[in-house]
């Protein structure tokens, strides 16, 4: 690791006037020192030199500029500098400032530290709060929404960042105002097959904004009608019977041969538990119980190879298929539970995921033998 005295000079050469070609190596080796803990950890005591990295991002010089950008991206995926990179680099109002830019180079780099920098709730809020400050949420959507708002980025990571943003209250109110039409903008981006990046952010957003159950009434009307957009990535081509077919949503039904599912086993799973979700509140399970949601479970069950993903589907049928709780129970969001009883659901939910892992194991070593066989065949 750098002396204090090495800090100081490379610090010296980390300004507007110095040589483009030393001023490269100094944030080239600055690049090398962030892409691991211990060079982090000691950028992480140098402030001065982080607020000279951060200006650069500035320069006249592309090369420089985007080391220092990767640089941050680095920086940021390290829980432990958030509050340094939020409080004493005062990243935020820049990187936010440039992420309005239709023409900015860098955009994407932005959107992606911005994503890092609002995963855990204590600076989430921050980015939340400036973001409100110099941008508004509903400039952030806006820019989201405009397939090729800038040129030069495709801006993929605004939805994790969008995702990230609705763990806070405030963020899910803005979403679910009525009379916005937020979440019906987001809805299309489901199925947003150029990346998986930006369609797993807007499941994520949906899924964070189902945690508020007095909305689930509203999500599922004519107002919204949210369930066609969760249902249709977990749908495939198989057959249903006419009876089943009649009683699904209309955009569920008779599906063509060439259909297929989200081919993201992790956003997949997001979409189940969101659906699951939904049947936390009596009115929930009605809809989900009329939209005649069972048969595409059924048949994605079948389907379904990831383990922890058919997990989560099979917790969604016994929903399905399952009687009503009992009276005053019907808020399973809202019902008190036991000390003792939640221990005992601790256990449960530890136990499963033992079972899963091992579930993982032996379907992984199943493949290696599959794959040991194809090449002794070979041979």
């Amino acid at each position: 690791m750098l002396s204090d005295s090495e800090a100081a000079e490379l610090l010296s050469f980390l300004t507007p006037g110095t040589r483009p070609d030393v001023k490269g190596q100094a944030t080239e080796y600055f690049l090398g020192l962030s892409g691991h803990r211990d060079g982090c950890r000691f950028l992480q005591t140098k402030p001065d030199l982080l607020a000279a990295l951060f200006a650069l991002t500035s320069d006249p010089s592309v090369a420089v500029v985007k080391d220092c950008y990767h640089i941050f991206i680095n920086l940021s995926a390290d829980e432990t500098l958030h509050q340094t990179l939020v409080a004493d680099v005062k990243v935020l109002p820049v990187l936010l400032k440039n992420l309005l830019d239709p023409d900015y180079l860098f955009s994407d780099q932005i959107c992606t530290i911005l994503s890092n920098l609002s995963r855990y709730e204590k600076t989430c809020k921050t980015v939340f709060k400036v973001l409100q400050e110099e941008v508004g949420l509903a400039q952030l959507v806006e820019i989201f929404c405009t397939e090729g708002y800038n040129k030069k980025a495709k801006l993929h990571y605004l939805g994790p960042l969008l995702s990230n943003l609705t763990q806070l209250p405030e963020a899910r109110n803005y979403m679910m105002d009525k009379d916005r039409c937020v979440v019906q903008r987001l809805l299309p981006f489901t199925q947003y097959e150029a990346s998986a990046v930006r369609r797993g952010g807007v499941v994520g957003t949906l899924r964070n904004c189902c945690f508020d159950h007095k909305h689930h009434e509203w999500l599922l009307s004519d107002a919204v009608d949210m369930l066609p957009f969760l249902l249709l990535p977990l749908a495939g081509p198989e057959e249903l019977s006419e009876e089943e077919n009649d009683g699904l949503p209309v955009d569920l039904q008779y599906l063509p041969e060439d259909k297929t599912r989200d081919e993201d086993p992790d956003i997949r799973k997001m979409l189940l538990e969101t659906l699951l979700l939904l049947t936390a509140t009596k009115v929930g399970r009605q809809i989900l119980k009329e939209k005649n949601v069972y048969p595409i479970m059924r048949e994605f069950h079948h389907w379904e190879k990831d383990v922890h993903v058919s997990a989560a589907c099979e917790k969604l049928v016994q929903v399905l298929i399952g009687d009503e709780p009992e009276q005053g129970m019907e808020n399973l969001m809202e019902v008190e539970i036991p000390d003792d009883v939640e221990e005992k659901l601790k256990a449960a939910d530890v136990k499963e995921q033992q079972e899963l892992e091992e579930q993982e194991k032996k379907q992984e070593g199943e493949e290696e033998k599959t794959t040991d066989i194809r090449f002794t065949g070979l041979i």
